[in-house]
């Protein structure tokens, strides 16, 4: 992990929707240079949190600070935030070096140097061969890695993934976890990693904030959860179903040594 450095100051967040509370709240600090992951099932608020995080939603309460700074009301552009999608969002009428382009061709300062940067991004996620394909020719685990590439060209310091390995296989999804791990310490950058899945929060994390009903059941390290887990919400949602997770890939794992 990098500095000790907060990089966002989240304080009293809450958003409802139809008169339904669906965060709660919620104050947390993530540090420069860490990957965090936000835990819990579906309905919980994870994905407005996200949103929050990066503008696409607007809070009833309370405030973002990124760098010291008061982000709550500013527009996406302006946060120094990426986004990787569940869908991956690519353009399919586009090459993959196009789709890399694109967000620095329409921004005014990197048209210029928006194909040089491209071709380093997909260098940097091994896809320099594929720059001339369409993205309905790619696996899902290349259409994830155009999809981070094109994020990163943007050069934000904070990167929200939105359930971005859901749909992938099990063994695209490990080698994407060791990629995101890599990329990480290439760049330096901070990483808010939404998820449903147990195993993954604890393969990936540097701490882990799990979510109960839009509220905060615990925000620790993966080894403190595990040793001190904060309420029995915890213990059989995280617990329970990261040992059930654990066999599952000890299974396939026995199935593709035999």
């Amino acid at each position: 992990m990098g500095s000790l450095k907060d990089k966002l100051v989240v304080r009293d967040l809450s958003k409802g929707y139809r008169e339904k509370e669906v965060l709660t709240s919620v104050s947390f600090t993530v540090r420069d240079g860490e990957f965090l992951s936000i835990l819990g099932p579906s309905g919980c608020g994870k994905t407005t949190l996200l949103r929050l995080l990066v503008g696409l939603l607007t809070p009833e309460t309370g405030t973002i600070e990124k760098d010291g700074v008061d982000i709550t009301f500013a527009p996406p552009d302006r946060r120094g935030m990426g986004i990787v999608f569940q869908n991956y969002a690519l353009f399919e009428n586009m090459s993959v070096q196009k789709n890399v382009e694109y967000a620095l061709k329409i921004k005014k300062g990197t048209r210029m140097i928006a194909r040089e940067r491209a071709g380093e991004m997909l260098a940097a996620v091994g896809l320099s061969d594929y720059a001339k394909a369409m993205p309905g020719k790619l696996s899902g685990g290349q259409q994830q890695r155009v999809a981070i590439a094109r994020t990163l060209a943007l050069r934000p310091d904070v990167i929200l993934f939105d359930e971005p390995m859901s749909a992938l296989d099990v063994a695209t999804r490990l080698s994407m976890r060791c990629e995101l791990k890599r990329l990480q310490k290439t760049f330096g950058t901070t990483m808010i990693y939404v998820t449903h899945d147990q195993e993954e929060a604890f393969a990936l994390s540097d701490r882990i904030m799990i979510l109960d009903r839009g509220e905060i059941a615990q925000l620790d390290t993966p080894e403190n959860v595990c040793k001190n887990p904060a309420n029995d919400y915890v213990r059989s949602f995280v617990l329970d179903n990261l040992r059930a997770k654990i066999e599952s890939l000890s299974a396939f794992a026995e199935g593709l040594s035999v």
